[in-house]
């Protein structure tokens, strides 16, 4: 058995939804404004947002209980919890945003690495308290206790971010095997106006939309979850282009550019050119996620 085998029966484990369901719910009732919640995912940053808010928090609290074992920097320990706890703030809301828009397998495993980092965040709250008691060893202590709490936290996101993809660009693999070249995708005259439709080019699922003389054509696979996009809807994006709204998670992405509008995704869609020749539309990769097609 391998040592993070058990964090797959966590995920497997159906009982944590008693737990894991109603925190979900109450994350979606709590963040209703589609802009809070785009910040929050990191839809503004290209990548998910609250990893990089927990690197920052947890090397807070990691310098802080290595300048606990060196003789008199208690003090600077003292400041850089205040400083986790702060930047913790932040680093929750995040956590909680992705969360919500997790599958079940990943809210299992979620709602035990956020009872970890409660844990954590209670330690160094006690511990703060005791340091500015001026009971420092008392502090040191506590501060250790909830740092393991935190590696603990910290091991099961990873574990989410790595071994359940949560947070992975779920279509980053397009540019590298749908074809390069032009490939035959079937009859442009069977193409309804306005409407997703899914063709297959090679061993891909790729979403066309006619407009017209014009046809777009986006991965089919969700960036943020594999949801088949051709399952969705396309909708206005603002005046600025036609959008299409995934089915399952509510993202939405310009199908001229294939660039996010609204998250939880924060990777674009890779575009693929399209043209029709002898009334036979044709379709070729992009080499990079984000740019138009043409």
């Amino acid at each position: 058995m391998r040592p993070f085998d058990d964090i797959d029966r966590l995920a497997n484990n159906p009982a944590l939804d008693k737990i894991a369901a109603p925190a979900r719910d109450l994350v979606h009732k709590v963040l209703q404004r589609q802009d809070v919640k785009d910040a929050l995912h990191g839809v503004w940053l290209g990548h998910p947002l609250h990893p990089v808010l927990a690197q920052a928090s947890l090397s807070f609290f990691t310098s802080a209980g290595v300048l606990d074992v060196v003789p008199r920097t208690r003090r600077p320990a003292t400041v850089l919890i205040a400083l986790g706890l702060v930047s913790a703030a932040p680093t929750l809301a995040a956590g909680w945003a992705d969360y919500a828009d997790g599958h079940e397998e990943q809210q299992r495993v979620g709602i035990v690495h956020a009872a970890a980092n409660g844990a954590m965040i209670a330690g160094y709250v006690a511990s703060l308290a005791a340091r500015l008691r001026g009971r420092s060893t008392r502090g040191a202590l506590i501060g250790w206790a909830a740092l393991a709490a935190g590696v603990v936290g910290a091991n099961l996101g990873g574990h989410m971010a790595y071994h359940q993809a949560m947070g992975a660009n779920h279509a980053e693999g397009y540019p590298h095997i749908a074809p390069g070249d032009w490939t035959d995708a079937g009859s442009a005259d069977d193409l309804p106006e306005g409407e997703p439709t899914r063709r297959i080019i090679g061993d891909v699922g790729v979403l066309v939309v006619r407009r017209g003389e014009t046809i777009h054509a986006l991965a089919d696979r969700c960036a943020h979850a594999s949801a088949p996009l051709h399952e969705g809807s396309i909708v206005d994006g603002d005046g600025r282009g036609d959008c299409v709204v995934c089915p399952w998670h509510g993202s939405v992405f310009r199908l001229d550019s294939g660039s996010v509008v609204h998250g939880p995704a924060t990777a674009p869609q890779p575009t693929f050119r399209t043209r029709v020749r002898e009334g036979r539309l044709e379709l070729a990769v992009t080499g990079y996620p984000g740019v138009p097609a043409s």
